[in-house]
C-alpha cells in the first residue's frame, strides 16, 4: 500500500518536473542561449525521478500489484530512454539546437509520462 502510493505521488511529481525542465529548456532556446551546466544537472535529476519511479514498479509488480493495462511497462521504458537517446543523438553537444532537442523530448516525454499515468490506473 505504501508503495503503490509512493508510486503514484511519484508519477505525479516527476510528471510536473519534466514540464518545467521542457519549459526551461525550450525558454532558454528561444532566448538563443544553449545547454549549460545547471540544465544538464537538471537532466540528471529527472532520469534519476524515472529510474526510482521504474525500480519501485518493478518491486509493486513483482510482489504481485501490476497496472491496468501492459502498454503502462512500454510507456515507462521509452520515457527513461528519452534523456539518455537525446544525449547519444547529439553526442553530447551543447548548442542552441540541442536546446530545442532537449526542450521538446522533455515536453514529449512530459506527455508520455501523462499516458502512463492513466494506463497504469485501475478501472473499477
Amino acid at each position: 500500500m505504501v508503495l503503490e502510493i509512493l508510486h503514484g505521488g511519484l508519477a505525479n511529481t516527476t510528471q510536473l518536473y519534466f514540464f518545467a525542465i521542457a519549459a526551461w529548456g525550450l525558454w532558454r532556446f528561444f532566448r538563443k542561449q544553449s545547454v549549460d551546466s545547471s540544465y544538464r544537472g537538471a537532466l540528471v535529476i529527472a532520469e534519476i525521478l524515472l529510474l526510482s519511479q521504474g525500480l519501485i514498479g518493478a518491486i509493486l509488480f513483482f510482489t504481485g500489484h501490476s497496472p491496468a493495462r501492459g502498454v503502462h511497462f512500454l510507456y515507462g521504458a521509452f520515457v527513461a530512454a528519452i534523456i539518455p537517446g537525446v544525449y547519444a543523438y547529439t553526442k553530447g553537444s551543447e548548442g542552441r539546437s540541442e536546446m530545442l532537442i532537449y526542450g521538446a523530448a522533455t515536453l514529449i516525454a512530459a506527455v508520455l509520462i501523462m499516458r502512463a499515468i492513466i494506463t497504469g490506473e485501475v478501472v473499477v
